[in-house]
C-alpha cells in the first residue's frame, strides 16, 4: 500500500513537471518553425533545426547591445545589493534597540506592496529629480540600476538578518580584541560566512531583474538602452504577432538565466534555509 502510494505520488509530480515544463518546450520547438508550421500545429516538432529565425532575431533586436545593456544593468545592481543589504543587515542585527527592530520591519512591510502601486508615483518623483536636482533618472541604466536596488533590497536584508543572527557575536569581539576595526570585521569574519545567503540573493535577484520587463519599460525610451525583455518585446506589433522570431529572441532570454542557475543551484535551498528559519 505504502510502495503504490508513492508511485502515484511520483507520477503526480512528473505530471506537474511536465506541465510547468511545457511552455518552455512550446517555445524551444517553434522558435525553429516557419509560419505555416507553427499555425498547423504548434505542438508539433520542426521539420528541420535551422537556424535562420535566430538570426534574424539577433538583427531585429539588435541582440548584442540589448545583451550587454542587461548584463551591465544586471551585474552591477546585483553587486550593490549584494554589498549594502549584507552590511545593513548585520548593523540591524548587532544594533539591538528599538529603532533597529522598526527599520527591520519596515524592510519586511515593504515586501509586501505591489509594484504596481508604486510605479506612477514613482516615475513622477525620479522625474521630479531630474528637473530639480539635474540627476538623470530617467532613461538612463544608472537610474534603473538605482531603482533596481530599492525594490529588491527587501528580501536580500530579510535573508541576511536571519542568517547573521546565527553567527556567534564572540567572533566579532575576539577580533575587536586583535585590533581589527568594524570595516575589517565585516569584510574578513562576517561576510565570507555569508556565502549561502549571498548566492540566493544573487540567484533570486539575476532572475528577477534580468527577466523584468515592467521597471525597464517605464524608465528607458531610447532604442539603445534597451534590455534583452524590451527588445523581445518589439516582435508582438499592433497588428502583427512574429511568432517563430518572438520565440527565438525568448530562447535566446532565458538561456544566460538557465546556466547561471544550473550552476549556483545547490547554494539556494541552503541560503533560503538558514537565512529565513535561524
Amino acid at each position: 500500500m505504502r510502495k503504490s502510494g508513492k508511485i502515484i505520488g511520483e507520477l503526480f509530480l512528473l505530471v506537474v513537471a511536465f506541465a510547468f515544463l511545457s511552455p518552455i518546450y512550446i517555445m524551444l520547438v517553434n522558435s525553429f518553425k516557419n509560419r505555416q508550421e507553427l499555425y498547423d500545429n504548434a505542438l508539433a516538432l520542426p521539420s528541420s533545426l535551422s537556424f535562420e529565425y535566430y538570426s534574424k532575431a539577433i538583427q531585429k533586436m539588435n541582440f548584442l547591445t540589448a545583451f550587454g545593456n542587461s548584463l551591465y544593468v544586471t551585474v552591477i545592481s546585483i553587486i550593490l545589493i549584494v554589498v549594502l543589504t549584507s552590511m545593513t543587515a548585520w548593523m540591524l542585527v548587532r544594533t539591538d534597540n528599538a529603532l533597529s527592530k522598526f527599520i527591520f520591519m519596515t524592510f519586511v512591510a515593504t515586501m509586501l506592496i505591489p509594484f504596481q502601486t508604486l510605479m506612477m508615483p514613482l516615475m513622477q518623483f525620479m522625474d521630479m529629480i531630474g528637473r530639480t536636482l539635474h540627476i538623470p533618472m530617467l532613461n538612463t541604466h544608472e537610474g534603473l540600476i538605482y531603482m533596481n536596488i530599492g525594490f529588491h533590497a527587501s528580501m536580500a536584508v530579510f535573508l541576511y538578518h536571519g542568517f547573521i543572527k546565527s553567527i556567534p557575536v564572540a567572533l566579532e569581539e575576539a577580533a575587536t580584541i586583535d585590533g581589527c576595526s568594524k570595516f575589517g570585521i565585516f569584510w574578513r569574519i562576517i561576510f565570507p560566512l555569508l556565502k549561502p545567503t549571498t548566492v540566493t540573493v544573487m540567484i533570486l535577484n539575476v532572475i528577477s531583474i534580468w527577466n523584468d520587463y515592467l521597471l525597464p519599460s517605464l524608465t528607458l525610451s531610447s532604442k539603445g538602452l534597451r534590455t534583452i525583455p524590451l527588445s523581445t518585446f518589439y516582435f508582438f506589433g499592433e497588428f502583427t504577432i512574429q511568432w517563430n522570431l518572438a520565440m527565438a529572441g525568448l530562447t535566446m532570454t532565458i538561456i544566460p538565466v538557465v546556466i547561471f542557475y544550473a550552476f549556483s543551484q545547490k547554494y539556494i535551498i541552503k541560503g533560503i534555509g538558514e537565512g529565513a528559519v535561524k
